[in-house]
């Protein structure tokens, strides 16, 4: 995890600048669009920094892994938004490039992540096991 504060974390502010990027980008949609997938593409993008900090906030490898999971489905409903907005023809493929390169980079970003947790965790598990479901007796002797 490297940091103790999410907003250190380059994967969160990429996921803010990807945020401001579609934020401007659903202006460019049709009214009758304005309440429907422009919302749906709002809150896309709010999830995809706001599971970053809150995974990163719970403390475990694990967990945080959980958190950048979601974020990641985020990422991917998103830019399958931005695509279908360009297969309806609501905007143009220039007009989505931005947003979909910043997906493609919010997603490796997770992606890469999300395995270096998966890697401590393991590391950490190893070093100091949790107990498991054999460690603890089904019946007591009283």
């Amino acid at each position: 995890m490297c940091t103790s504060d999410y907003k250190n974390l380059k994967v969160w502010r990429k996921s803010m600048d990807l945020a401001s990027v579609i934020y401007s980008f659903v202006k460019m949609l049709p009214g009758e669009e304005r309440f429907a997938l422009a919302d749906q593409m709002r809150r896309s993008v709010v999830s995809i920094p706001s599971n970053i900090a809150e995974g990163q906030s719970r403390g475990t490898p694990k967990e945080f892994a959980h958190f950048l999971r979601i974020a990641k489905g985020s990422t991917s409903e998103l830019e399958t938004q931005l695509l279908l907005c360009v297969k309806l023809g609501f905007v143009g493929q220039v007009d989505a490039q931005k947003g979909l390169e910043l997906c493609t980079e919010v997603g490796k970003m997770l992606r890469s992540l999300m395995l270096t947790c998966l890697q401590n965790d393991k590391s950490q598990s190893s070093t100091n096991p949790q107990p498991g479901f054999n460690d603890y007796p089904l019946t007591t002797n009283n």
